[in-house]
């Protein structure tokens, strides 16, 4: 769920050697290139535009370019919200899912910190945006996760290490 770590996780797993893509900024590209200001409102109408336009799996098709020029053994896709992305994924190689699992205390607080300008600034907003994420399917790939790490106590060095441990299990 938005504000759980995924983030913070992948931008730790950077300098590890692991190419990272957010899908998030795939949707971000879209709406700077249509001119639109990079508001919550605009980044949630446009990431559902796309999928009713283009399908489910719409936003994994965004980043297709990315995986292809990529030539990491790792690629870590930071932003997955549901099995039809997961399947275009799959076209390119193996996938495995890490879910991050974080209290909706924790992730209200951490995405008011956060700054980005589509971040829900009131409860409201927060229950909007994880209204409209379940609503695109976002808890198949978290239940259906082959690891899942919860963030609760755990610095940000404790998380990014969690994860990399994982991750590293998975290709040895």
């Amino acid at each position: 769920m938005p504000g759980a770590g995924k983030s913070t996780i992948a931008e730790g797993l950077e300098p590890k050697g692991y190419d990272v893509i957010n899908m998030g900024n795939a949707v971000r590209e879209v709406v700077k290139k249509r001119n639109l200001e990079l508001t919550r409102l605009n980044l949630g109408k446009l990431m559902l535009e796309l999928r009713d336009k283009n399908g489910p799996g719409a936003i994994a098709e965004l980043i297709k370019p990315q995986i292809e020029s990529s030539i990491a053994n790792v690629i870590v896709i930071d932003g997955v919200r549901s099995n039809d992305e997961i399947q275009v994924l799959r076209k390119f190689g193996n996938v495995k899912l890490l879910a991050i699992h974080a209290s909706t205390d924790t992730r209200f607080d951490f995405l008011q910190k956060r700054g980005r300008s589509d971040d829900p600034q009131t409860k409201d907003h927060f229950e909007e945006r994880d209204n409209r994420e379940l609503g695109v399917g976002i808890s198949n790939p978290i239940a259906l996760s082959d690891y899942a790490i919860s963030n609760i106590g755990l610095t940000k060095d404790e998380l990014i290490e969690a994860a990399f441990k994982i991750i590293q299990s998975w290709i040895e």
